[in-house]
């Protein structure tokens, strides 16, 4: 991997083969390390392929930890956007605090990946999970030496209602049971209550539900109160005012609902981890607004009374996109990080069968789509070349089968940029919208230097874990 760039997973990865289909079928047979250590090129890959740009990654690290420091919030940036425990390092390496993910089997992953820290966006019932988290959550003196991950990490889980605290506060009882655990010699379990909305996805409809839910984990054995969370990406879509309004008002309502809990006295600080209770909202489109509504409350120390700790967690941002991300993104609003697109798609032009149209050879199994096409940024001409821009409509995706993409040609204005020419062989760039369903198609992400050199390099490879 080049100077000061994140290291991924090229020298754990053993014999390359059929399974990783981002790479050439010469490569089969020799392990990770030594084909990335031959050099490869971005036009020695097959098509077609996704490529993950290292350094817009770095920048985009970079960029997202200095905007967290000038806020004033901690990171948390969901983990299930790309399932790849290498660049969760590289997240944590550059100064998150912590990972999120959704489900308890993502929990298990992050655990063995050894993520000290672990957000849970969702309840924990999986009782083998939960014997998991008590072994890798006990203090290393007890933790037994086959536990398979990093003793003494931290698990949040959120809960939104009081059957959920029982069902949580049962799961984890017989989980302790099934692997033989004390329940009296293990940690507590540190929960958040998640505030919704009526008509969102999960959390407590009101903050008069969630303070119910918050007296039942108090109440529950076996479980801790540690703070309140939830997703404002549920309640709008774009950066219209009456969005924006809709994503400020929740705010306020999940801030009312951590200061209620404090007045309360429900939320003992002292007695969690870290000495501070957990505020935590954020997705990658609205993470600017959750700063401007909440980080005063960020005290993780205490100074100025109960410790509290602001959690962001926009997963998007370490490959943002070409699409969705790219459009709502802070920047857009000049009050973010500027962030780049990390991945892009290399499709290749197997039949012109008419006048202005192209069909490209990948389709819904290798691009995203449910967030919008991807759009055509360039051409490698015979896929060797190096790329040459094209003007925005020249060549525009219009749909995709399992295996296909539609491309509509338009002719180019004077000067060149257009699109008629496209022959049979070249390879198109795709810039992809919503990186939570790209990275899920590829078990093997081939590492570029940098997708805008001429002549990019394979530098290294990146693993998803997605089941």
């Amino acid at each position: 991997m080049s100077p000061g760039l994140p290291e991924y997973d090229a020298a754990a990865t053993g014999p390359l083969g059929p399974w990783a289909k981002g790479v050439p079928v010469s490569a089969w047979g020799r392990d990770g390390a030594g084909w990335v250590a031959s050099g490869p090129h971005l036009a020695d890959l097959p098509t077609p392929v996704m490529t993950l740009d290292a350094a817009a990654v770095a920048a985009n690290l970079a960029a997202m930890a200095g905007w967290a420091a000038g806020a004033g919030v901690d990171l948390a940036p969901h983990g299930k956007t790309s399932m790849a425990p290498a660049l969760w390092r590289a997240q944590l390496a550059a100064g998150a605090w912590a990972v999120t993910v959704a489900t308890p089997w993502q929990l298990a992953v992050a655990l063995d990946a050894g993520v000290p820290r672990v957000l849970v966006a969702g309840p924990l019932l999986d009782a083998d999970v939960h014997g998991l988290v008590a072994r890798t959550t006990a203090p290393a003196a007890t933790s037994p030496a086959s536990s398979p991950a990093t003793p003494a990490a931290r698990v949040l889980a959120w809960v939104d209602g009081e059957d959920v605290v029982a069902a949580t506060a049962a799961a984890r009882a017989e989980g302790l049971a099934r692997t033989d655990q004390d329940p009296a010699g293990t940690r507590p379990l540190d929960v958040l209550v998640e505030l919704g909305a009526p008509g969102a996805r999960t959390g407590a409809r009101s903050v008069a539900a969630a303070l119910a839910v918050a007296r039942a984990t108090a109440a529950a054995p076996g479980l801790r109160l540690a703070g309140v969370a939830g997703y404002e990406g549920a309640l709008a879509h774009d950066a219209s005012p009456a969005s924006m309004a809709a994503v400020r008002a929740w705010l306020r309502d999940l801030r009312s609902l951590h200061e209620q809990l404090l007045g309360l006295g429900l939320l003992d600080t002292a007695s969690v981890p870290d000495d501070a209770a957990v505020v935590s909202a954020g997705g990658s489109a609205y993470f600017d607004v959750v700063a401007e509504e909440l980080a005063d409350l960020h005290d993780p120390a205490g100074q100025h009374g109960p410790g509290v700790r602001v959690v962001v967690r926009a997963g998007a941002s370490a490959a943002h996109d070409d699409g969705f991300y790219a459009g709502i993104t802070p920047a857009t609003r000049g009050t973010g990080p500027e962030l780049r697109a990390g991945l892009h798609a290399w499709a290749r032009v197997i039949s012109r069968p008419e006048p202005g149209l192209a069909l490209l050879d990948a389709g819904r199994r290798d691009l995203p789509f449910d967030e919008g096409l991807p759009v055509v940024r360039a051409r490698r001409p015979g896929g060797r070349g190096p790329a040459e821009p094209l003007e925005p409509g020249a060549a525009v995706v219009t749909a995709v089968n399992d295996q296909h993409a539609f491309v509509r040609l338009a002719a180019g204005r004077a000067g060149g940029g257009g699109a008629e020419h496209l022959a049979v062989g070249d390879v198109l760039q795709l810039g992809l919208s919503h990186p939570c369903t790209a990275f899920d198609k590829w078990g093997l992400v081939p590492v570029v230097d940098d997708a805008s050199l001429p002549q990019p390099r394979v530098v290294d490879l990146l693993r998803t874990v997605f089941g």
